[in-house]
């Protein structure tokens, strides 16, 4: 009989990708959507093979039902507290009242549990629901995959194509950056989903890559010489972050206001991935840093 799994967040990047790896996999998916949800991205996620279910989201009885049977829950959701703290506390005790005995939450991310409270707004949202499921009697794990590699073609300080720049904060320049694509983060998840002994928390990583050789790995690819530069001290960039917030409170109800971007990237520069689960699932294939580059710069 399959295994079934039950995904919130289906109609997202992620979500959907999980879906993916899951039915590749061979397990009974169910999406639990809102009402609301586009009639396209419901079609969507059925002709994958996956049976979608409309539920009330606010209702823990209805995600109770909508969760029955299952083998585990992943929480692919996005948002701010509303989202990653209460819905997912409702979806946690809908899972726990239905007797589901696993649990993935929307920890999709750096490590978060060796950085200091108050450093990434989003990233304390994360913390506040793991202290609540970590009391809770369901088997929880959290899955850490850095930053998605995705981003280092959004011209961001860490390269910037436009500028032709690549950036560091601090001593940094030789300090491994941890990113992982969308597409190995599903498979690893959709692996974990389908392994009753994984453990409560998994690092991975497709790449980890330094700035100084971000360089090497463009000028490889490109012929070019990037500009190699320290933006400025940690502690410098720390204090910048604040300012940035303090000036901007509107950004407390965005999901990546302009001053948690720079959170992002301080975590980036003050923890990486030291043990990592890579291994654990052989048939899992892992890109390097220097293929990803090539994919997108010319």
């Amino acid at each position: 009989m399959k295994k079934i799994i039950v995904v919130f967040g289906a109609t997202g990047n992620l979500g959907n990708r999980i879906v993916r790896e899951l039915l590749k996999r061979g397990a009974a998916v169910r999406a639990v959507v809102r009402p609301a949800t586009d009639p396209e991205k419901i079609g969507a996620l059925e002709k994958m093979g996956t049976t979608v279910e409309e539920a009330d989201l606010d209702s823990v009885d209805t995600l109770a039902k909508a969760s029955r049977d299952a083998g585990c829950v992943v929480s692919a959701l996005a948002g701010l507290g509303d989202v990653i703290v209460d819905l997912q506390k409702r979806v946690l005790d809908g899972a726990i009242k239905a007797g589901v005995p696993r649990f993935i939450p929307s920890d999709f991310c750096t490590d978060y549990t060796d950085l200091v409270l108050g450093e990434n707004r989003n990233f304390d949202l994360r913390r506040a629901f793991r202290e609540y499921i970590d009391v809770s009697p369901i088997q929880a794990t959290s899955i850490f995959n850095g930053a998605f590699a995705d981003i280092l073609q959004y011209n961001t300080p860490v390269l910037n194509l436009k500028e032709k720049s690549i950036g560091y904060w601090g001593d940094k320049a030789n300090w491994p950056l941890d990113f992982t694509t969308m597409d190995e983060t599903a498979a690893f998840t959709a692996e974990v989903a389908l392994d009753e002994e994984a453990p409560r928390n998994l690092q991975i990583s497709s790449f980890g890559v330094s700035p100084t050789m971000l360089w090497q790995e463009v000028k490889a690819a490109t012929g070019q010489d990037f500009r190699l530069h320290r933006l400025a001290s940690l502690a410098d960039f720390a204090q910048f972050i604040k300012q940035q917030r303090a000036a901007y409170p509107a950004g407390e109800n965005e999901l990546y206001a302009k001053w948690q971007q720079g959170q992002y990237m301080y975590s980036m520069f003050t923890t990486h991935h030291t043990n990592l689960a890579n291994g654990r699932y052989e048939k899992l294939t892992w890109t390097t840093s220097a293929d990803f580059i090539k994919s997108f710069v010319q």
